[in-house]
Parts: structure tokens; sequence; C-alpha cells
């Protein structure tokens, strides 16, 4: 699987270990920054892994910050893109199950690497449901006008 990751300065430790567990996992991996720890905006970094998912450049995508909340906020304002934020295992789990989601934002701040392994091995097994949720996510993807009103 080819996976983009990105992450602000917070997420930064957490990303480069990571892409080095991917890889070794034997997925292919684009970093699409940052390269430090040195603060940076987030979306500067969030937005083009958004835009790789939606242009289906990369299969699944990673995004990474201090609590993950802004850089999941980021990459749902890029149509096509499904971003679950997963502090644990279940939400990782429902996030496929439920909401098909091709991008997960985890808040290095918030979780130990062991939990991230196990959300991002959660992220990656776990099948789409479809059924109801296939409707929902087509309500979210084209909603019907009366809901723009």
């Amino acid at each position: 699987m080819l996976i983009g990751i990105g992450s602000d300065h917070a997420g930064y430790a957490y990303k480069t270990w990571m892409i080095d567990y991917l890889t070794k996992a034997g997925h292919q991996v684009h970093d699409f920054g940052t390269d430090s720890e040195r603060p940076v905006d987030y979306p500067t970094f969030i937005r083009p892994v958004a835009l790789a998912i939606a242009r289906h450049d990369v299969d699944r995508g990673i995004v990474l910050g201090g609590s993950g909340n802004g850089e999941a906020i980021v990459a749902n304002r890029v149509p096509g893109v499904r971003c679950a934020l997963c502090w644990d295992v279940i939400t990782a789990e429902l996030g496929r199950r439920h909401n098909d989601a091709n991008c997960i934002s985890v808040g290095a701040r918030m979780i130990s690497y062991d939990t991230f392994k196990a959300i991002v091995n959660t992220w990656l097994t776990t099948p789409f449901d479809g059924g109801r949720h296939t409707h929902r996510i087509e309500l979210i993807d084209h909603p019907p006008d009366e809901m723009l009103a």
C-alpha cells in the first residue's frame, strides 16, 4: 500500500518513527514533511497529504500533530477525504468500518508509540462494512439540495 504521511513539528518524531515502521512492514510511504521539530504551520504539510488522497496519488494518508484536531479539520476540508481522528484502536476500527476512513489523524501528544502502532495496524487491516454505511458516505460526498440550504 502507498501511504502518504505528513505532520507538524509536534508530530515529527512520531511521523519519522511510523515511516520506518511502515517501510519495514512492506508499505511504500510518501513523506509530505515537516522535516524537523522546528515550529511550522500544520496546514502547509497536511493539505498536500489530503490532496494526494483525493487525487488517488496515495492509497491512504496519516496526518499528525499535537492533538490531531487541526490536522483532521484540514484533511476533511478536501472533498473525497474522510479523515478519522483516532486516539485508540476503537476509533480506528470504527473509522474504517463505518466511515471508510481513507485518512487518520493522530495526536502525538495524546498517545504512546505502542498505541499509535496499534491504531495504524487496525486502520490498515479493517475493512469497510458497506451496507447502510455506504448511503451515509454518499450523503457526505453528495448531499441533497435540502441539506445545503
